[in-house]
């Protein structure tokens, strides 16, 4: 229908409507006039709800798509017939190219899937690292608290007394083998001083063995102790850092070369994108198509929509969201749907040099019998005032 048949269309129902108030106007207050006639009854004007919009349009439902490839290729498989009711992700058609790409998508799978045991293994090992490095902290930690130090301290402090005694011996004998030193090693006084002299280096090499042996008693319980807490510690640390993801950079390259051999595969295959009625299917198994060709359409057929084409910038300022309107179809002229407006474009298209706005309405309910794309005459009605 052209912009000059929707005018005249659209005068042609407000001055029939015009008419038909003014008739029944006129009729009562004729009928008033003879209101002294006995016995004749004066009819009460009635109020007719006023159009004051009526536009061409078209029903969709809210949700429809038309779906493509967006790569060339043979059709493998055509998996749905119009009319087959699928769900969302469901394999719809299929392109023979599709293997590789859904090869990299399992080999892409695997390596994160991997990824993610082995972080779940070495978290568990890194909890079972800083378990077991809490016992060891614990049994070195009673070892030093058992550890008697104030004897130890006794002993320490004895045993340093009598390094102090046997240097002091050396010291002496030392002395005193520098009075014979110069004399013959066949000498009796020297050979006595030395003797003595190396008796007195063995005892102080001796007192000081003592010593140590009693310094590692304390020392080497600490040092164990110590130990014990950096191994706690770092184990700790290193289970810590799992918890955020010791592997996240590692992760997070998997996971975005998951999401690429998925887009690749995208290319190759179609899937339903929500649930909902095939209502076209555009191909057949063995044709060869690229992204130009629509192969299939979805739609949600449990609600629809009307889409106005012919509201001018006149018109769309008596609309408003919400208001009520009378919707009849061209295939359907028995068919009465009723709806309300679901929104109002805010920027306007050209039409024959006119400016249009498209008004969507939503429609309460729609007869099994519309189908998706046909033409439409939606009438906005002014509410009655009470």
């Amino acid at each position: 229908m052209n912009n000059e048949s929707i005018l005249k269309k659209k005068e042609f129902m407000k001055n029939h409507q015009f008419r038909s108030t003014s008739f029944v106007l006129a009729l009562s207050l004729l009928l008033a006039a003879c209101g002294g006639v006995e016995g004749t009854p004066v009819p009460e004007a009635t109020s007719v709800p006023q159009a004051l919009v009526i536009a061409e349009g078209t029903i969709r439902p809210v949700k429809a798509s038309n779906l493509s490839f967006q790569a060339r290729g043979l059709v493998e498989l055509v998996n749905v017939e119009i009319g087959d009711r699928v769900r969302e992700g469901e394999v719809l058609i299929r392109l023979a190219n599709a293997g590789s790409a859904e090869a990299q998508v399992v080999s892409a799978q695997h390596a994160y899937d991997l990824l993610l045991r082995n972080e779940s293994g070495d978290r568990a090992r890194l909890w079972q690292a800083y378990m077991e490095a809490q016992k060891a902290r614990a049994k070195a930690e009673t070892k030093w608290e058992d550890l008697n130090q104030d004897n130890i301290e006794d002993r320490i402090e004895d045993a340093e007394e009598e390094v102090e005694d046997r240097q002091l011996d050396l010291k002496r004998e030392q002395e005193d083998f520098g009075k014979y030193k110069d004399l013959s090693e066949e000498d009796d006084k020297r050979k006595n001083a030395e003797d003595d002299l190396e008796t007195a280096q063995e005892n102080l090499n001796e007192s000081m063995r003592d010593l140590e042996s009693i310094l590692r008693e304390r020392d080497e319980v600490r040092a164990a102790y110590d130990a014990a807490l950096a191994l706690e510690a770092e184990a700790k640390y290193q289970y810590e850092i799992s918890l955020d993801g010791p592997n996240s950079e590692q992760l997070a390259l998997a996971e975005a070369q998951l999401d690429a051999a998925r887009d690749a595969l995208d290319a190759y295959v179609i899937t339903a994108p929500f649930d909902g009625i095939v209502a076209e299917v555009e191909v057949s198994e063995g044709e060869q198509i690229g992204p130009e060709t629509r192969v299939v359409s979805v739609a949600d057929t449990s609600s629809w929509i009307v889409e106005t084409s012919d509201i001018t910038e006149l018109e769309v300022v008596d609309l408003y969201v919400g208001q009520n309107a009378v919707i009849t179809l061209d295939a359907l002229p028995e068919v009465r749907l009723e709806g309300s407006v679901l929104e109002i474009s805010q920027a306007a298209f050209l039409q024959g040099g006119d400016v249009m706005y498209t008004v969507r309405i939503r429609v309460d309910q729609v007869d099994p019998r519309v189908r998706w794309g046909m033409t439409t005459e939606a009438t906005f009605i002014e509410a009655e005032e009470n």
